[in-house]
């Protein structure tokens, strides 16, 4: 059983307004993705651009040209997973002493072992 012989794809019925449409739909998505990409490859500079000034401001422009540089990736990954391990940190840190108290219970038929016992005659 061949899955393409059951669908029947007529060209005829596709329409310019259909190419139209489905062509404007696929360039806004990935003009869209372009923008997206390009923002976020520029917002480290936008970042770091107030901190630049501010720091040319009080006249260090060594620290000013030392700001704006990228982080090794191997220091921002320890970051996250430090940050990732404080974050999620469940429990704290017991001392496994379990400590059992007993309960008073009222007395009840239903928990008597006396009733439990059924009593068999020999013949």
């Amino acid at each position: 059983m061949n899955l393409f012989l059951w669908i029947h794809l007529d060209p005829g019925a596709i329409k310019t307004e259909n190419l139209i449409i489905a062509l404007i739909g696929y360039s806004v998505v990935f003009l869209s993705l372009l923008l997206l990409y390009l923002f976020f490859r520029q917002l480290p500079k936008l970042l770091t651009f107030n901190l630049r000034r501010k720091l040319r401001k009080e006249g260090d422009p060594e620290k000013a040209a030392i700001a704006g540089s990228e982080i090794p990736g191997e220091v921002n990954a320890a970051i996250a997973t430090a940050i990732h391990l404080y974050l999620n940190e469940l429990h704290d840190h017991e001392t496994a002493v379990l400590t059992i108290t007993k309960a008073a219970k009222t007395y009840s038929p239903w928990n008597s072992k006396i009733y439990n016992v059924t009593h068999f005659r020999r013949l």
